[in-house]
């Protein structure tokens, strides 16, 4: 009779193990998206620039001289409106990319 009380003591014991194993695997899955998350870097910042002419050149030139290097700590957006009636749709665009930063450059 000992030997059975034990050995329901022992499936007992198994059956909580893994039980709490359980428990700890699946709130290890609900927590794993947040961590991963909470991983990434910051949201790199996004520059919109609208401008009849671009000068990709120089306008790369004077961010990096600011330390911003496009595609490494900043992303930069270039629109050019040529003249064109495609203003308010260019400007659109840049707006709906979530740019935190609208230059805009005319005449």
């Amino acid at each position: 009779m000992r030997r059975c009380v034990r050995l329901g003591q022992h499936m007992q014991f198994n059956r909580l193990k893994r039980r709490e194993f359980t428990t700890l695997l699946a709130g290890a899955a609900a927590v794993w998206p947040l961590a991963a998350r909470a991983q990434q870097g910051a949201r790199m910042p996004r520059i919109g620039v609208l401008s009849p002419t671009i000068h990709e050149d120089a306008i790369r030139q004077g961010l990096r001289d600011l330390h911003y290097i496009d595609g490494k700590n900043v992303s930069i957006e270039y629109r050019a409106t040529d003249g064109s009636d495609r203003l308010p749709d260019l400007a659109a665009e840049l707006v709906a990319l979530k740019a935190d930063v609208i230059v805009a450059t005319g005449s």
